[in-house]
């Protein structure tokens, strides 16, 4: 076997590099779903928050027993690694027949919705023919949410979701690299829902992104926006909650007043118990104190309706 000797230096350089990636659990969105009922009681939006869960519990299901998801070849990850691309890039597979099964799968547990406007939601979800369905799920991740039904969204994100998150558990080893583009998933190309500022181990201190889509976590150094890596003059907002300081504060939004956008943080020091899909809709009211100071929101929730003005 053949290798390089490392200097003294250079070992101790090597042995501050931070962890690149924090994976999830095979036990994401049952985990989620337990977040959201917790963060439900006494919420004003506790019954949207509850339906969510419900709709996170069946993904678990689907990502525990999974219909046939063919996902990416193993030549094209190959390639993929080779270029430093993302190895699930979710621009064109999105567009192919692959993640199709997880909304059937998704429909078969979520029979018999109380709510009148969810069942709608669902029987016309179950209506819609395959080209549809891809016409619904390119135009959620592109960001163009007035090309579907809003209470479409969330199922057919949902959909998305245990599909990408099932190929990025069945990723071979290596087979996720750094790129260029630090402020995208380095494993489907999407951009983060918010950030996870940890606080153990060897994550102690680190910022990761949270994927939107598959729910990868990746390393991005703090006080950088994440949008356009801009580091001057950033600030932060967080609503008093249950007499904690700003300081204390466990939910707080990085703003840059350079591309006028913003990304929450879960500060795990503070509540180890955060999850980023999940608190990020329990916090709609910061996004809305936000919106009122000039701030653009970019990251997209792939669980939330879109309503209107």
């Amino acid at each position: 076997m053949s290798g390089q000797i490392l200097e003294p230096g250079q070992i101790e350089a090597a042995a501050n590099i931070p962890p690149f990636l924090h994976l999830p659990g095979r036990d994401l969105f049952i985990r989620r779903a337990e977040r959201l009922r917790s963060l439900a009681q006494g919420h004003p939006l506790a019954g949207y928050l509850l339906l969510i869960a419900n709709l996170c519990e069946a993904q678990q299901q689907v990502l525990d027993n999974p219909p046939p998801l063919p996902g990416p070849a193993p030549a094209a990850i190959a390639r993929s690694r080779e270029h430093r691309m993302p190895p699930i890039p979710f621009e064109s597979l999105v567009r192919a027949d692959g993640w199709l099964a997880a909304v059937d799968a998704l429909l078969e547990r979520l029979q018999g919705a109380a709510n009148p406007a969810v069942g709608e939601a669902l029987a016309q979800l179950r209506g819609a023919d395959p080209d549809q369905r891809k016409a619904w799920g390119v135009s959620l991740l592109s960001g163009q949410f007035d090309l579907l039904p809003p209470a479409i969204a969330p199922f057919i994100g949902a959909a998305l979701q245990v599909a990408f998150s099932h190929w990025l558990l069945a990723l071979p080893e290596g087979a996720l690299v750094e790129n260029d583009t630090r402020t995208l998933c380095p494993a489907c190309g999407s951009p983060p829902v918010a950030g996870m500022i940890r606080h153990r181990g060897k994550h102690n201190g680190l910022r990761y992104l949270s994927c939107s889509l598959c729910s990868c976590e990746w390393h991005y150094v703090r006080l950088k926006c994440s949008h356009c890596q801009e580091s001057k003059h950033l600030a932060y907002f967080s609503l008093e909650r249950l007499g904690r300081t700003a300081e204390q504060a466990p939910l707080r939004a990085e703003t840059c007043p350079g591309c006028q956008s913003y990304l929450k943080h879960c500060y795990l020091e503070f509540d180890a118990d955060a999850e980023a899909q999940a608190d990020d809709l329990a916090s709609l009211d910061l996004d809305m104190r936000l919106a009122d100071e000039g701030y653009l929101r970019r990251a997209p929730n792939l669980l939330l309706a879109p309503g209107g003005e």
